[in-house]
């Protein structure tokens, strides 16, 4: 069977990892989601992000970051999904959590976070919500 909505999974494996106190999570591995985990480690959310790849197979490996015992990532929420995709202008970029949070954008330039998606004057496709 195949699977409908790879990101969706990524975003679940890594909020159960977290849930459970692992360091290190793996899932098949693809370049956008190789994207969206840089993303997540340039906003200091994991420690690390590699992509292995071994012949035709791809394996994604994230390093999760705790502080004092609890997962530096609180919640993750899918937003655009393969039935609904959402998108937005630059002035809609959202805010999550009051700016405590960060938006995973899709946008001409890459994906990329909300701050960054700002800076560069671009909207895109609502990815995820972080916090």
């Amino acid at each position: 069977m195949s699977m409908q909505d790879p990101i969706a999974d990524m975003l679940t494996r890594i909020r159960n990892a977290g849930t459970a106190g692992l360091e290190v999570v793996s899932m098949p591995g693809s370049k956008e989601k190789a994207a969206i985990a840089e993303v997540l480690k340039q906003e200091g959310y994991i420690a690390s992000a590699e992509l292995k790849v071994e012949g035709v197979k791809s394996t994604l490996v994230i390093e999760l970051k705790y502080f004092e015992g609890k997962p530096v990532i609180e919640g993750l929420r899918r937003i655009s999904k393969p039935s609904c995709r959402v998108h937005c202008g630059v002035r809609d970029i959202p805010r999550v959590r009051n700016g405590l949070g960060t938006v995973v954008l899709s946008t001409p330039h890459g994906i990329i976070s909300g701050k960054q998606a700002a800076a560069q004057n671009v909207g895109g496709e609502i990815l995820c919500y972080v916090w």
